[in-house]
């Protein structure tokens, strides 16, 4: 595995795709991870046209580590079912809407799993919030990113104190 963002960690993410042209839509994800110096790869892999891919970078991620697995996919959205169902790492699914039904049906096809095999679904194209998730899932076992993830947050916290500021004097006059 070719890792990028290499943090202050051995923890490792993966992050799937089910094709290129979900890239755009998982850029925000990439960028959060890399922000947060998490250790990770990219691959485009599809559950219908590559399995024998999905299942080799699903056995060399476990062999090499990765705590937390992100599979993005639109239309029927299997790859975060089919990746769920090969390991025990956290599958995080992120349904992409780039397809006729605005991503309605990656959405129901990723948040739908049946009992037994979980998948964690975040909203469609929400790929930001994905690698949140993943950040706070590999921030138990990592005191200095859940020290970052606990930063973040109160930064988000003080942007809405200034937005509070903002408004409350724009309706002063």
């Amino acid at each position: 595995m070719e890792l990028r963002g290499a943090g202050t960690s051995s923890i490792k993410a993966l992050v799937m795709m089910g094709s290129d042209s979900d890239l755009e839509i998982m850029r925000e994800c990439i960028v959060t991870l890399e922000a947060f110096g998490v250790a990770h790869e990219v691959v485009v892999a599809s559950a219908h046209r590559s399995l024998h891919r999905v299942i080799s970078t699903v056995r060399e991620a476990e062999e090499q580590g990765v705590k937390v697995i992100i599979a993005a996919a639109g239309g029927a959205a299997h790859l975060a079912g089919v990746v769920a169902g090969m390991t025990v790492v956290p599958v995080i699914g992120v349904p992409c809407g780039n397809s006729p039904l605005s991503g309605v049906d990656a959405l129901y096809s990723t948040v739908q799993m049946p009992p037994g095999i979980p998948v964690a679904c975040v909203g469609v194209n929400a790929s930001k919030n994905a690698g949140l998730l993943a950040i706070g899932i590999l921030a138990q076992m990592d005191p200095v990113l859940h020290r970052a993830l606990v930063d973040y947050r109160a930064g988000l916290a003080q942007e809405v104190e200034e937005k509070h500021e903002r408004v409350t004097k724009a309706l002063r006059g």
